[in-house]
């Protein structure tokens, strides 16, 4: 039976405090374990509490015996080496942003350039060293805002929210979206041989529009009919007649909103103590 034998006071304390505060596991195991065996636990003792064989013990009484501390640490070069190097790894990333969505197109490429077989996973893992992340690919607007404007209305629209802050105006976002009403099928487990089944259906889709303030407040409007500019003008009068303030309310540039049966209504608005405030072309942040 072999135990861990003549630690003095001060290497037992250093012992403790790697055992506490390592950021290491392993290191604060094998700390742990020198310091049991020292108190006296066997070899097949240590092996339960650490959930390793026996063998596994003896590699790190060796290894303290050899090397002291710096055996609780694994040496340099252990564990295994990269299948690519850093200009492979490169090409790698190169590849992927050639063909974001076809990791096996990268797979066939690794091979047939580097003569090397890898898995998804090794694709995966130098990807996300890279910080690449698997998420959904964005649709943008076909052209830019024009950089005056955009910068007038910028500024514009600061001084609105600072109004705002300052209870001088109530301002408002006007938009428009839409839910479908059938739920999505979801995955389920089947047994061989047995199916589960839900009625099919179908909806119309729920147009909802609002006008929502920065504090969440929001005045919303649900229709099952087509939105046109009819519609989205019935909200606007609806909504006019109670308001508490003067009221600027933030739009986009749909055609519903530049319509002419729209822009005829913008003079009764501002009489009425409603503005609206057309957000740059082409800015959908």
């Amino acid at each position: 039976m072999r135990f861990i034998q003549g630690l003095n006071h001060e290497t037992t304390k250093l012992l403790q405090k790697v055992y506490k505060v390592s950021k290491y596991h392993q290191v604060r195991q094998r700390a742990q374990c020198i310091l049991l065996s020292y108190q006296g636990y066997t070899t097949n003792e240590l092996a339960h509490i650490f959930q390793v064989d026996r063998i596994t013990i003896y590699n790190w009484f060796n290894a303290w015996d050899a090397r002291h501390f710096a055996g609780l640490y694994d040496k340099k070069g252990r564990g295994r080496h990269d299948i690519f190097d850093s200009d492979q790894k490169e090409q790698i990333r190169q590849w992927s942003k050639m063909h974001p969505k076809n990791i096996n197109k990268i797979l066939a490429l690794v091979y047939e350039y580097f003569d090397i077989e890898s898995s998804k996973q090794t694709i995966k893992r130098i990807l996300k060293s890279f910080q690449f992340s698997w998420r959904r690919i964005r649709k943008i607007v076909k052209s830019e805002p024009d950089p005056k404007v955009y910068q007038e209305r910028k500024k514009a629209l600061a001084s609105l929210i600072e109004e705002e802050k300052q209870g001088i105006i109530d301002l408002r976002y006007f938009d428009e979206s839409g839910f479908c009403l059938v739920p999505y099928i979801p995955y389920a487990w089947q047994e061989n041989g047995e199916i589960i089944a839900i009625p099919s259906g179908h909806s119309q889709r729920l147009n909802v529009l609002g006008f929502m303030n920065r504090n969440n407040e929001l005045e919303a409007y649900c229709f099952e009919c087509s939105v046109t500019s009819e519609v989205v003008v019935g909200c606007f009068d609806h909504f006019c007649t109670h308001l508490q303030s003067p009221t600027v309310v933030v739009v986009d540039n749909a055609s519903i909103h530049k319509s002419e049966c729209f822009q005829n209504k913008l003079p009764e608005w501002e009489r009425k103590g409603l503005l609206v405030f057309y957000l740059p072309a082409y800015s959908p942040e």
